[in-house]
């Protein structure tokens, strides 16, 4: 029973996931593009939805996300989502444009709408070609009752992911409750900026297009693009946003008096799923938080947080239980943050490691015992301003190595 929602009120539902908001389904099948893996999945929406997408910076962009650009700038809306795993449909020319158009065609044919209202995303190996008959007899399918299921679509993206990765937030606006819903998938090739990871987010809220897309683009910046794995940047990245309206607020621009509360939602659902992304690293055994204090800018605040999490030494320290403060206090130096190296105070959990310029007096085997948790927290006080940012990545490990190394074969 769920229960009631006051005003201003934001109660996350981890169990819930895209079709938590009203008029949304999904669902996913195998098709073979995997060996017995589900590998092709969907969102559906009852109507047309607002849509905003962010993309990965890397200059190789995957021909899905071109298709999908393009698509969303036609009409700022889509209905549907089809999305593959196995194959990252990326380096693979013209062909592979073709092949995403045909994708695309053929969810929509399969709907009975439009192409341009169909978005295509893919995921998995980069420089190989779609298996085409596979994934059309597929889209033909999949819109049989059978496939209509919401874990099933949290298994279909999945590549390298141990787990799937879900949330999901209720709200009131105008007297209506607004529900955003997420799902999300990545494990390996994640850093800041976009990375192997694919972000679905629905709401049945009403919003207009362009204030839903800088939300979107500023909950990113704080949220997706504040992880790292292994600090390799992917071809294939995208988070989309699907807004149908379905709720029937008034509606949604950044004068609207509950706008706050919106956001809030909307930057709840996306930091749970980048937590879950960064803890499901390949290999990891170990979610790492860096909290950042004291920046003279957010940018400076947020450069910090990423070389420390980006840090392969950090990372495998922490993997090691060894308190080694020098390596954070490396990270912040080559940051490219002009900082005064003496004001600095670096934290491992409850732990003072370093202050004023100098290790601080600590018991070795207390931090080390900290540690060998499952979340550890690593805090800098810059002491140069009053902004903040937080990151998060996991440990590297021998498995990362042994993932990665057999990852085609």
């Amino acid at each position: 029973m769920m229960q009631a929602i006051s005003s201003n009120e934001i109660i996350i539902i981890e169990e819930g996931s895209v079709t938590l908001p009203k008029g949304y389904k999904a669902g996913g099948m195998h098709c073979g593009l995997k060996r017995k893996r589900l590998d092709l999945g969907y969102v559906v929406s009852e109507v047309p939805a607002t849509a905003a997408g962010v993309y990965t910076t890397n200059l190789f962009q995957a021909a899905p996300l071109i298709v999908t650009q393009e698509s969303i700038a036609k009409e700022k809306k889509i209905q549907a989502i089809i999305v593959n795993s196995g194959n990252a449909n990326a380096c693979t020319g013209e062909q592979g444009l073709q092949d995403a158009f045909a994708m695309q065609q053929g969810f929509a044919n399969e709907l009975g709408i439009q192409e341009h209202l169909v978005a295509v995303t893919s995921t998995g190996v980069i420089g190989e070609l779609l298996q085409m008959d596979k994934v059309i007899n597929g889209i033909k399918q999949i819109l049989n009752k059978e496939h209509e299921n919401e874990n099933n679509f949290l298994d279909a993206i999945l590549t390298t992911d141990t787990c799937v990765k879900h949330t999901a937030v209720q709200m009131k606006i105008d007297g209506k409750t607004v529900s955003i819903g997420g799902a999300s998938k990545g494990s390996g090739m994640i850093h800041p900026n976009m990375a192997t990871m694919l972000g679905f987010v629905t709401t049945d809220a009403n919003i207009e297009q362009e204030d839903l897309l800088e939300a979107l683009r500023e909950v990113t910046n704080q949220t997706f693009n504040m992880i790292t794995v292994d600090g390799d940047t992917s071809t294939n990245d995208m988070v989309l946003v699907m807004a149908n309206g379905l709720a029937e607020n008034n509606q949604l621009t950044k004068e609207h008096p509950e706008w706050n509360t919106f956001k809030q939602g909307l930057s709840i659902v996306c930091e749970s799923l980048a937590k879950k992304i960064a803890r499901d690293g390949e290999g990891a055994t170990k979610l790492v938080e860096v909290q950042v204090n004291g920046g003279y800018s957010q940018n400076a605040a947020s450069a910090v947080g990423k070389a420390i999490i980006s840090s392969n030494l950090v990372k495998t320290a922490i993997y090691g239980t060894d308190p080694n403060w020098g390596r954070i206090v490396t990270a912040i130096g080559y940051s490219g943050v002009p900082i005064e190296t003496n004001a600095i105070k670096v934290a491992i959990g409850p732990f003072t490691v370093f202050e004023n310029g100098l290790p601080s007096n600590f018991v070795e085997e207390e931090v080390k015992e900290y540690l060998e948790s499952e979340n550890v927290k690593l805090s800098v006080e810059l002491n140069q301003g009053e902004y903040s940012a937080t990151a998060w990545g996991c440990d590297l490990t021998y498995d990362y190595v042994k993932i990665n190394a057999s990852y085609r074969t």
